[in-house]
């Protein structure tokens, strides 16, 4: 059984280094080429696109709900929750207005030609 721990724990090692080099490189790259779009390097073509995301304020999110019961539903402010109680016509739009910001969040994708 040994082999199989010390495997598992050298891949994880290796999985938390390459993920710190790729964040790493992500930095650079958005730095080098902050405008979404598309740009070339050799046979590599970069496409950045954005995707707004909620970062929901939990104080102002239990006060807009018209429900307590919804609050202990999510016990949180989950933009996963909020997402399925929106798509269940469980609330509505309207009624989350001012309780989250928008946060662009850069999406890249390198793909070899």
């Amino acid at each position: 059984m040994e082999p199989l721990l010390a495997r598992y724990y050298e891949l994880k090692e290796k999985q938390k280094q390459v993920e710190q080099e790729l964040e790493k490189l992500r930095i650079r790259i958005l730095e080098s080429f902050a405008e979404a779009g598309q740009a070339r390097e050799g046979e590599y073509r970069l496409t950045i696109s954005y995707q707004e995301r909620r970062n929901y304020h939990d104080d102002k999110l239990f006060n807009a709900l018209p429900d307590p019961a919804l609050w202990r539903l999510m016990s949180r402010a989950d933009p996963g929750k909020i997402s399925s109680l929106l798509k269940l016509k469980i609330i509505q739009e309207p009624l989350l207005e001012g309780t989250y910001e928008l946060k662009k969040v850069p999406i890249l994708r390198v793909e070899k030609e």
